[in-house]
Order: structure tokens, then C-alpha cells, then sequence
């Protein structure tokens, strides 16, 4: 018995010794293929990303996320219905959260990612990357684009026409500049806290005026819209969800990437229940003549009220945006494979006539393609169309798909149904892609028919 007990022990060590060679080996194969996005940041590095806790980036996603997003939804329930604006919120927000959580899993896995491009050389090598990089920086300039776009009515609406639209238009792209200029995410958190002050103040004068003015419209429980129209309805919902963009950047500033999903949950609490109150509180009040955005639903005094307390939630979360987008040409500049150049830990002149130029040029492009193209809105639909698809739903699928092996995807009932789970959802980005496209163009044809576009530069009062 004596020899058996020990040779029990002797064959426990030696598995203890080759599981501990196993566990550095796959440890060392895990720091050679990857690396920090912003390098070692240790106490003499003038610029420290990595500051961010989770409330922070909580703060940050919500900012990004509700802006603009919010003042869509009460028409989006005057398109659809009742019944199908509250059960599409809920259920695209939770299928948006799931797919968040995966984007956050996948940052665990690789530590290196920054932005979708890094994420798309590992699923598809070098073509991968240039790809998603390239769709993530158009989807997010013409995200800015928004941004100046709807400035621009909101000062057209404060001030009742003033002065020339284009030159509110550029006003709103100076100050996103210039307040995209510091060049980490964590200065700018404190702002999005004013943010979401700001749009939360702002929907709560509309909900009080609709609400204080009564009833003016027919309430639908559904809808018997062409399917364009319903669809187009739709995608403003994912539209009000699509942050999915900017979470790895996110991420990779935050001190414990582990508790993103913190900052997630957080996310989808709040949007989710803002959607549904201004939807369903919004549309009750103002049925058919309900209109977005969605505070134009008001008197003129209240909308100029409105306005002017979602001016720094305009501004910041295009901002953010702005940031993002910024960052993720930057360090794809000075990042070449591991190491990091000084330029990017330092004050140096490189770095920071490099980060200045590349904010200028990013809001210099959002105000020219929002002041010359006439259908900018409708563009943005099929923009959103291509990218928003797969940014926010079918990437994640993606994802999850390489975080788990052939030989454990069906390796419990409970795999099983993951698999199928995440296949349909690579199906909704598919889905939503090709049926938001032909939405959107659709609209475009029935906008230059009906001689609805405004011409490039107009002077012309854009209030709502």
C-alpha cells in the first residue's frame, strides 16, 4: 500500500509539472502573438490611457449610445404600433447586450485589440483588417456627420432661423473639434455625465409638454405599412443600439477590462428603459403627428427649451465619436505590430501635430458630407444598413464562433443551443443588411420623386 501511496504522489507531481509546463508554454504562446495596445505605462509616461473605471466607461457607452438615438424612437412607434415599437426595443436590446458581452470576451482573449480592425486581422487575416477598419471609420465620420447635421437644426430651432444654417453648421464642427482634442478617453468621461444630463433633461421637458398639452392623435396598437416603411422604422432601433462600434476602444482604456460587462449592463438598463418611457409616453400623447426628432413634438417655446438643453449631448456624444474614430487612426500610425512609438506615450511635437490633424480632418469631412449631400439622412440609413448590421448583431456571432472551437460547440445541450443561437444571429445581421439597404434606397428614389432634398449648402431654416 506504502508503494502504491507513493507512487500516486510521483505520478500526481509529474502531472502537476507537465500541466505547469503546459499552462507557461501556452502563456509565453500567448505574449508572443499579442501585446498592449498602448504599451508598458509605467509612472514616467506623460500619457496614461489605461485610467478608466468601469462607472466611467459606463458613462461613456451611454453618452455614445442615447443621444441621438433617443429622439427617434417616438416615431418609430407612431410607424409600427404600440405592441411592435415596445416588444422591438426590449427584444433588439437584448439581443444587443449579448452581443455586446461577446465583444467584451473577445477583447479578454486578445488583449491587443483596439478597435474592429484589429479584430478583423484575427479573424481574416490582412484583408480582415483593412476592411473593418476602413467600414468603422466611415460608419463613424458619418456618425459625426449627424452630429453637425442635427447641431445645426438645433441652433436653426433655438434661435428661429437667425442666421445661414451652414454657418451653425460649422460652429457645431469646431466645438466637437476642439473638444476632441485631449487624447484620452477618461477627460472626456466627466463630459458625458453632462451628456446624459443634458438629453435626459431635455426628453423630460417633450414627455411634460406633450403630456400638459393632451391628447392631438390617434393611437395605433399596429400598423399596416408597406414593408420599406415599417423596415425603415426598424432600423432606427438599431440605430438607437449601434455603440457596438466604439466598445473595444472602450475597453482598452479601462484599468480592469474584466469589469466591462458592468459598464454593459449599466448601458442596457438605461437606454433600453429611456427608449421604451419617451416611445411609449411621447407617441400616447401625440399619436399620428408624432415627429423626429422627437423633440419637435412640442410647442415652440418648449422645442426651443428642448433644444437647448440637448445642445451638449449633440456635441459630446459626437465628440466621443469623433475620439474613437481619431484614436483608431492614430494607433494604427504609431502601433507597428507590439511596440508602441514614444509618440504616442509622450508630448511630442509628432504626436500631437499627428492627433490635431487627424480631429480636424475627421470633422472637416462629417461637415462637408453632411452640408453637400441633400439626402444625408437617408444615406445614413444605408449606411447604417452595412455597417450597424454587423458592428452591433452579426460580428458577434462571428465572434463567438471563433471563441469556441468546432469540438466544444455541440458538446452539451446547453453548447448546442448557443451555436444555433449565435448561427441565427450572423442570419439577422445578413438580414437586416440587405433589408435596410433596399429600405433606404427605396427612400431615396421616393425623396427625389416628391422633390424632398434640400439643396447643398442651403441657407434655409432646417428647424423641425
Amino acid at each position: 500500500m506504502s508503494t502504491t501511496v507513493h507512487d500516486t504522489r510521483r505520478t500526481s507531481l509529474a502531472h502537476s509539472a507537465n500541466d505547469e509546463i503546459a499552462n507557461e508554454k501556452g502563456k509565453s504562446a500567448t505574449q508572443h502573438h499579442t501585446y498592449d495596445t498602448y504599451g508598458d505605462e509605467d509612472e514616467s509616461a506623460d500619457i496614461k490611457y489605461r485610467t478608466m473605471v468601469w462607472w466611467k466607461a459606463a458613462a461613456l457607452m451611454l453618452a455614445e449610445t442615447v443621444s441621438l438615438g433617443i429622439l427617434s424612437i417616438p416615431s418609430v412607434f407612431a410607424s409600427i404600433g404600440m405592441v411592435a415599437g415596445i416588444i422591438l426595443v426590449l427584444a433588439l436590446g437584448g439581443v444587443a447586450t449579448a452581443t455586446g458581452y461577446v465583444i467584451g470576451q473577445f477583447k479578454l482573449r486578445y488583449p491587443h485589440v483596439h478597435n474592429m480592425a484589429d479584430a478583423g486581422e484575427i479573424i481574416a487575416g490582412p484583408i480582415g483588417r483593412e476592411v473593418l477598419g476602413a467600414a468603422q471609420v466611415i460608419f463613424i465620420v458619418f456618425l459625426c456627420g449627424s452630429h453637425v447635421l442635427t447641431g445645426l437644426i438645433a441652433f436653426d430651432t433655438v434661435t428661429a432661423g437667425a442666421s445661414c444654417s451652414v454657418v451653425w453648421a460649422v460652429v457645431t464642427a469646431v466645438v466637437c473639434f476642439v473638444l476632441t482634442i485631449p487624447r484620452t478617453l477618461d477627460g472626456i468621461s466627466y463630459l458625458s455625465v453632462a451628456s446624459f444630463i443634458s438629453i435626459l433633461t431635455a426628453v423630460l421637458i417633450t414627455m411634460i409638454g406633450v403630456g400638459v398639452a393632451g391628447h392631438t392623435g390617434t393611437v395605433k396598437v399596429t400598423s399596416n405599412l408597406e414593408f420599406y416603411k415599417a423596415f425603415l422604422a426598424v432600423t432606427d432601433i438599431i440605430f438607437a443600439y449601434a455603440g457596438h462600434v466604439a466598445f473595444f476602444t472602450f475597453i482598452a482604456e479601462m484599468k480592469k477590462p474584466e469589469d466591462f460587462p458592468k459598464a454593459l449592463y449599466a448601458l442596457q438598463i438605461s437606454d433600453t428603459t429611456l427608449y421604451l418611457i419617451i416611445g411609449v409616453v411621447v407617441y400616447a400623447y401625440t399619436g399620428e403627428h408624432t415627429v423626429s426628432p422627437a423633440l419637435g413634438n412640442t410647442g415652440t417655446i418648449l422645442r426651443k427649451v428642448s433644444y437647448g438643453m440637448a445642445f451638449p449631448t449633440i456635441i459630446i456624444a459626437g465628440v466621443i465619436n469623433g475620439h474613437v474614430c481619431a484614436k483608431l487612426i492614430f494607433v494604427r500610425i504609431f502601433r507597428r505590430k507590439g511596440p508602441s512609438s514614444r509618440h504616442m506615450n509622450s508630448h511630442t511635437w509628432t504626436g500631437w501635430l499627428t492627433w490635431i490633424g487627424i480631429c480636424a480632418a475627421i470633422w472637416i469631412l462629417a461637415f462637408v458630407i453632411a452640408e453637400v449631400i441633400p439626402f444625408f439622412n437617408e444615406l445614413l440609413g444605408v449606411i447604417s444598413a452595412i455597417f450597424a448590421s454587423w458592428f452591433t448583431y452579426g460580428i458577434s456571432g462571428i465572434f463567438w464562433f471563433h471563441l469556441n472551437p468546432p469540438e466544444r460547440r455541440f458538446s452539451s445541450w446547453g453548447q448546442t443551443l448557443k451555436t444555433i443561437f449565435w448561427g441565427f444571429i450572423i442570419l439577422v445581421g445578413v438580414f437586416i443588411m440587405i433589408a435596410g439597404l433596399y429600405s433606404s434606397i427605396q427612400s431615396i428614389v421616393d425623396g427625389y420623386r416628391d422633390g424632398a432634398f434640400a439643396s447643398p449648402f442651403t441657407c434655409a431654416n432646417q428647424a423641425i
